[in-house]
């Protein structure tokens, strides 16, 4: 078995390393320590400090602080990593050191053999991949630049999908009436492009505010060091670094203006988590709309129905359930309750360094891409092919004595609510009713409880 490993050592002594992995001591040391969830850093985290350690290695070579083969040679090795070419050799639990020091040293490590082999000597994890930096300023602007990219790759385009799909179904169905519902009970009429037309607003808005939280998520911690003050860093390094990356990605990344703050704490992540928060209570409410909309289809409201994707019960034959919006349902609970320990969180800068930042990044990172692909889900397995139960609307609309609201301004609110009453104790239509209680004639009650008319508002005259 001893040629399955090899001796690496740090500053505690010598480890037995696996013979094939790239990374050294300390990456095994956390290995070892942190056996908690099985869960490996998000692979968009990881990638993020290969950007960063690319980067880095370029800007200590433009400021004279290292050769061009050594930054050359961590270059390549570093956008190696950001391509995902080794997301094998980063093994560490996310429930880790809570600087993330042991994935800012695997990344160290990692990147460090790779540009050792190519250089055919040693390149070493601290002097040469973190020269510059520090796990406490480098942690926190992996956060910041993972949750970015993917919130630009793929959660914004995927929001704006599900919207566009929201408003072409709106477009539609436009004219088609239906009755409204408060309290679950039956209201005035309300059209279902109108209704739809709400659904693409929410979605659309969460879009507006998640852009809006994003000038502070692109600001970086990276020239910050140890506690805020730059220590051991050219004073020029951070700016220069942010550039960088922000020519890399596309994004408007910045170098931030007090460091202080960015490593005691991260009021960035966790704004921009409540504004995934507030994504998901809003997609939330559109899956269950449409579950209560498609429900029956017999005992139910019975208004739409939702493509049939799979069998529902095991034991029930024929019964199909409206498994895409509780599936997004189950997203935004799990992006909820994200957002709660990315608040907790938060809460851990003790003094100069935020503690808990592993688990943020993890938390931030999944919200993103379970709003993004529940979005994408929703409007291509539920939304994009519901069908319209014609029938049903009608056969609800016009037995709805609410419409005699449309007469409040005409026979006053108190003959109005009789004429309602008497249409719920007999089971009978409002316009005959209010042709025997009112005098208004039919031509006339027809006109005023028209319910395609009533969803245009106004008073009724």
């Amino acid at each position: 078995m001893a040629d399955k490993f090899r001796l690496e050592h740090d500053s505690l002594g010598e480890v037995r390393v696996p013979a094939d992995a790239l990374y050294g001591a300390q990456t095994q040391r956390a290995v070892d320590n942190f056996r908690l969830s099985g869960q490996v850093m998000p692979a968009a985290f990881i990638h993020a400090l290969g950007f960063i350690k690319a980067a880095a290695a370029r800007v200590n070579h433009e400021l004279g602080l290292m050769p061009e083969d050594a930054a050359t040679a961590i270059e390549t090795a570093a956008r190696e990593v950001a391509r995902g070419c080794h997301d094998p050799h980063f093994p560490v639990d996310v429930f880790q050191t809570g600087s993330g020091t042991s994935s800012n040293m695997n990344a160290n490590e990692v990147i460090a053999r790779l540009a050792s082999l190519q250089l055919g000597r040693p390149v070493h994890p601290n002097d040469d991949v973190n020269r510059g930096q520090s796990s406490n300023d480098v942690i926190p602007t992996a956060i910041h630049l993972s949750a970015s990219q993917r919130i630009h790759q793929i959660l914004i385009p995927s929001l704006t999908h599900l919207a566009a799909v929201i408003d072409a179904r709106a477009t539609e169905l436009r004219g088609i009436t239906k009755t409204g519902r408060t309290h679950l009970m039956d209201a005035m009429p309300i059209r279902l492009d109108q209704e739809l037309g709400g659904w693409a607003a929410q979605i659309r808005d969460a879009v507006a505010r998640i852009e809006s939280s994003l000038p502070r998520l692109q600001a970086l911690a990276i020239g910050g060091t140890a506690v805020g003050t730059g220590i051991n860093t050219h004073p020029d390094f951070g700016p220069r670094l942010a550039k960088r990356l922000a020519e890399d990605t596309g994004i408007a990344f910045t170098c931030s203006e007090n460091h202080f703050r960015d490593l005691s704490a991260q009021d960035s992540a966790v704004e921009m988590s409540g504004q995934l928060r507030t994504t998901a209570v809003g997609m939330m409410k559109i899956a269950n709309d449409l579950r209560w909309m498609n429900s029956g289809p017999r005992a139910g409201l019975g208004e739409i129905s939702l493509p049939a994707l799979q069998p529902g019960s095991s034991i029930m034959p024929g019964k199909v359930n409206p498994v895409i919006p509780e599936a997004a349902a189950m997203v935004c609970a799990q992006v909820m309750g994200n957002d709660t320990t990315i608040a907790i969180a938060g809460q851990s800068g003790n003094f100069q360094l935020n503690v808990m930042l592993p688990v943020i990044a993890r938390n931030l990172l999944e919200s993103i891409e379970l709003l993004a692909n529940a979005a994408r889900t929703l409007a291509d397995l539920a939304i994009a092919g519901l069908t319209v139960n014609h029938a049903r609307l009608d056969e609800l609309l016009k037995g709805n004595p609410i419409l005699v609201t449309a007469l409040n301004s005409v026979v006053g609110y108190e003959r109005a609510a009789a004429i309602a009453a008497r249409a719920y104790a007999q089971d009978r239509p409002i316009l005959e009713l209010a042709g025997e209680m009112t005098s208004l004639t039919r031509e006339e009650l027809a006109r005023l409880l028209d319910p395609a008319r009533l969803t245009e508002g106004g008073i009724t005259r």
